[in-house]
């Protein structure tokens, strides 16, 4: 083999192992491409529950741009306790606002508050194709909680992973997908 022939290989087995998944960051996302209207379900693992470890959840969440940041709207139905054939039904809302901050892909909520005085803090961040959104308030002992909402975009949609932690211990994990159903 020529000297000529080994320097192309060599350098095609470089450029392959770059481009190789996973070895390359993709840039992150503009607020803008999370922006719609999405629906599905997931399934929620408890730890905090002895008869519903599992249980099922419909969701919707709605994104759209508010000011220099953006709008969340996000809600839940779960259905847990009661007879397993027809179990008690919740519904849960949750709207927060965030403005963008100095920092490139962080946003800030614009209702958060001190964590430290029992009330909820909130940032939100795009990492890749994922918009993730942080809740985070300290109790009367001490202890933190912290919520994380991961929404990745994919396919026809976005796809979901929530997890609830208590001073480290993971209380909760919901994972789903939903489908882009309004722009």
């Amino acid at each position: 083999m020529t000297k000529r022939i080994k320097w192309a290989m060599s350098l095609a087995a470089v450029f392959l192992a770059l481009a190789a998944p996973g070895r390359l960051q993709a840039a992150d996302l503009p607020v803008s491409a999370f922006f719609g209207t999405y629906s599905g379900g997931g399934v929620a693992e408890n730890q905090d529950s002895i008869y519903f470890a599992i249980t099922a959840r419909d969701m919707d969440v709605i994104i759209r741009p508010e000011g220099s940041g953006f709008k969340v709207t996000w809600t839940s139905v779960i259905r847990r306790g009661g007879d397993p054939s027809n179990p008690k039904i919740k519904r849960k809302s949750t709207t927060r606002i965030f403005t963008s901050t100095k920092r490139p892909g962080i946003f800030r909520a614009t209702d958060s508050a001190d964590p430290i005085s029992g009330e909820e803090m909130s940032w939100a961040r795009i990492r890749g194709q994922s918009l993730v959104i942080y809740q985070m308030v300290i109790g009367d002992d001490g202890a933190y909680q912290l919520q994380r909402y991961v929404r990745t975009l994919s396919g026809l949609g976005m796809q979901l992973t929530f997890t609830r932690l208590k001073d480290g211990e993971r209380v909760r994990t919901v994972k789903g997908r939903m489908v882009k159903t309004a722009n």
